[in-house]
């Protein structure tokens, strides 16, 4: 699965009411796991002995869990729950109607685009497990790690670029609508703004 060696496989049914119990779930956060997960399997265990690469400072492993939803849009709160609430490194694998996606949870919710099951590949590529790790978290996410930066630093980044793109998009489709001149000219003026701010990424 996901072209990871063989000797990760497993095939290890984590019942959604283990989850419940060990975790002391309320009501309420079962009833959104249920509203959104059917099954969870785990599906490889990618540690520094099977993968024969050195043991990181940080992690020592990481975990793929095959995840089968009830729904394609999925309430992402409820992979961040799960994530945060199992004490491992983790690597979801999403499977809806044919489709699946791989997420991560890494100070927040990264997640690929849907595709065919057998398209989707996990690369195991690293010095140590921690190099591995990030290499994952890069794979999954499509983060181009610019120089000088630090992963974190770079999804931050990444992230504040966005907003900006969307609220100046958001500006242009008010400029085009607005008729009075005085509004017209305020609206350019924050987004020529917003734009030299973007320049600096």
């Amino acid at each position: 699965m996901l072209g990871l060696p063989k000797a990760t496989e497993l095939n290890k049914k984590l019942p959604k009411t283990a989850v419940y119990a060990k975790f002391q779930m309320d009501t309420a956060e079962k009833a959104k796991i249920d509203a959104d997960i059917s099954r969870i399997t785990i599906v490889n265990e990618v540690s520094a002995t099977k993968v024969n690469i050195a043991p990181g400072e940080k992690v020592q492993a990481f975990f793929v869990l095959q995840v089968m939803l009830k729904r394609r849009e999925f309430n992402e709160r409820t992979l961040i729950v799960l994530s945060k609430l199992i004490p491992q490194n983790m690597v979801l694998l999403l499977e809806y109607d044919g489709l699946a996606k791989l997420a991560v949870y890494h100070t927040k919710l990264l997640q690929t685009p849907w595709k065919d099951p057998d398209s989707l590949s996990l690369a195991v590529e690293g010095l140590t497990m921690d190099a591995v790790w990030e290499n994952v978290i890069v794979q999954i996410g499509g983060i181009q790690v610019q120089e000088g930066n630090t992963l974190d630093q770079q999804i931050a980044q990444d992230e504040q670029k966005a907003k900006l793109e969307k609220e100046i998009a958001r500006l242009q489709k008010q400029l085009w609508a607005e008729k009075q001149p005085k509004k017209k000219f305020e609206l350019n003026f924050k987004i020529k703004e917003l734009q030299k701010q973007l320049e600096r990424f």
